[in-house]
């Protein structure tokens, strides 16, 4: 990882290097946007590693967890706002004897929401990569010391993806294919020591081997995405899509013999793009639905985006307790549109759709069944029944990847104490999604276009096709 300062100012410029401590801390910030990562070549402004890639590093004159923000600033010129802390690693110690110098670096992974960067003169080039560039044995970029262990100790995995309960189904199924992606990455890069890559082509038998070994163990990966959250459709759809992609499952009987970690990481890197793109086109969609009046609920990022992208009048936002996504969403349209913005409790929405000219509901989804019913936050089911007893269409805006192969759908629960944490003896029901049939759904805004809950169901049979790798690998 980048272990070492980008500031001109870096101590090995003007201490004598006799008196220098051999052990310094840093911090090094991975910067990510769209699945890939911020990567930056030192210049000659820095005294060490200059010529080098890193991320967005600094020493910790500190508190690590405060220098990484101001390192930030200082060097991409983003600010606080446009920086979401997503992980912080365990140090990573990096001896350099060279230098006689022992770095121990603090990682962190930060999620930005755009790409404008403003590099400051410790670094002459940028680029965004996927990390997997790291570490592949085609990239001719030397970086600085461990970098990719760095990277590793705060990029997803199956068990982050599992814990997670802050993000939506849509940016975790993202998360399921980076790591998916990585691995592959690290496992073409190990084929740099084990012989040409030719060689399987070729039928070499170690070859035609290694290529066997890589495919079983990325399908176990993929087995344990897919086990991460049985309730996301849409991380099962893309997993399946990424996999099938890379088996050739269409064309062979045999994915083992043909797939290895290039096809899987090719791969899961064009399921990104897809899933990144899925999202913005879904919203795009659904711009037609935004004039006028528009209520919602929840957070999803979708919505937040074609509300963004369209023109409404007002907007009506119901809090979503009890974490209260919906307060979050409302403050973020407050700052970007230029209409009211109104806030209201999730009891409140059948009074406000009786007493306020509401044009739309638009609301995200999780899931969408085959039969086109929606899983969402709950509070969605109470919001499209009131919305149809009022004549106020419903539409749901969804990447097509949400819609389920399966009609049954684990309802995932939160915390009891986030409902009650009193000392009674109470039975506590905290349900996270609750379903909406398809007969209060008036179209799904999607990034194949507005579909009708008639039109879901060929969705589904498509998805159970790409399911069938797992039984030819």
């Amino acid at each position: 990882m980048e272990s070492d300062m980008n500031d001109a100012s870096d101590a090995t410029d003007d201490t004598d290097p006799a008196t220098e401590p051999t052990q310094a801390d840093v911090v090094t910030a991975f910067l990510r946007n769209r699945g890939e990562i911020l990567c930056l070549r030192r210049s000659d402004a820095v005294g060490t590693y200059s010529g080098q890639w890193g991320g967005v590093s600094g020493f910790a004159e500190g508190d690590p967890d405060s220098q990484v923000r101001t390192e930030i600033r200082e060097e991409t010129g983003l600010g606080d706002d446009d920086c979401e802390l997503v992980r912080t690693g365990r140090p990573v110690t990096v001896t350099d004897p060279d230098l006689d110098r022992e770095w121990t670096v603090h990682p962190y992974l930060f999620d930005v929401d755009h790409r404008e960067i403003d590099p400051s003169e410790e670094h002459d080039e940028f680029r965004w990569l996927s990390p997997t560039a790291i570490v592949d044995p085609a990239d001719d970029r030397e970086t600085v010391p461990a970098l990719w262990t760095a990277y590793e100790r705060v990029a997803p995995t199956v068990r982050s993806i599992a814990a997670d309960d802050e993000h939506g189904a849509a940016a975790l199924s993202i998360r399921a294919l980076e790591v998916l992606r990585d691995r592959a990455g690290l496992l073409v890069a190990e084929r740099d020591d084990g012989g040409d890559e030719s060689d399987a082509a070729d039928g070499d038998e170690a070859g035609a081997v290694r290529t066997e070994d890589e495919w079983d163990e990325l399908a176990a990966l993929a087995g344990r995405l897919l086990k991460a959250r049985p309730s996301m459709a849409v991380l099962r759809n893309r997993v399946n899509r990424a996999m099938a992609d890379a088996s050739g499952t269409v064309d062979t009987d045999d994915a083992a013999a043909v797939a290895g970690a290039p096809a899987v990481l090719a791969a899961a890197v064009a399921g990104i793009d897809r899933a990144t793109a899925a999202d913005e086109e879904a919203a795009a969609a659904a711009s037609e639905f935004t004039e006028g009046t528009v209520m919602t609920l929840s957070r999803s990022g979708t919505v937040l985006d074609a509300l963004r992208n369209g023109s409404p009048s007002r907007v009506f936002v119901a809090e979503s307790r009890p974490a209260r996504e919906g307060i979050d969403a409302a403050e973020r349209l407050a700052a970007e549109l230029d209409c009211p913005i109104a806030v209201h409790t999730d009891a409140a929405v059948a009074h406000v759709l009786a007493t306020e000219p509401v044009d739309r509901v638009l609301v995200g989804a999780d899931t969408i069944r085959p039969d086109g019913a929606a899983v969402n936050k709950t509070g969605t089911r109470t919001l499209a029944v009131a919305a149809a007893r009022a004549d106020v269409p419903v539409t749901v805006v969804a990447a097509a990847d949400k819609v389920s192969t399966r009609e049954d759908v684990n309802l995932e629960s939160g915390s009891r104490n986030a409902v009650y944490d009193g000392d009674c003896d109470l039975d506590v029901l905290n349900p996270t999604f609750d379903v909406t049939p398809a007969e209060f759904v008036a179209a799904f805004a999607t990034e194949r276009g507005v579909l009708d809950p008639g039109d879901i169901e060929a969705v589904a049979d498509e998805f159970t096709e790409l399911a069938d790798w797992r039984e030819h690998g």
